[in-house]
């Protein structure tokens, strides 16, 4: 197998995106889902504190800058 880089979004499944997960080590995992939690947190600091989080309704739109 030769190892590519991929651009597209359409190589981002959720399976792939596992798949790199589970092919770091440890150490890195851990780092990653303690970076993630520090996010979390700091754009919501009352986070911690809710009890049976439901997700929410609707969809999420990413936006990005218009380049000029």
């Amino acid at each position: 197998m030769v190892p590519l880089i991929s651009h597209s979004f359409e190589d981002e499944t959720p399976e792939a995106k596992a798949r790199w997960f589970h092919g770091l080590p440890v150490e890195e995992r851990i780092a990653m889902l303690c970076a993630w939690t520090d996010l979390i947190l700091e754009n919501n600091p009352g986070m911690a504190e809710r009890k049976d989080a439901q997700p929410v309704a609707g969809r999420v739109r990413v936006l990005e800058r218009a380049r000029s």
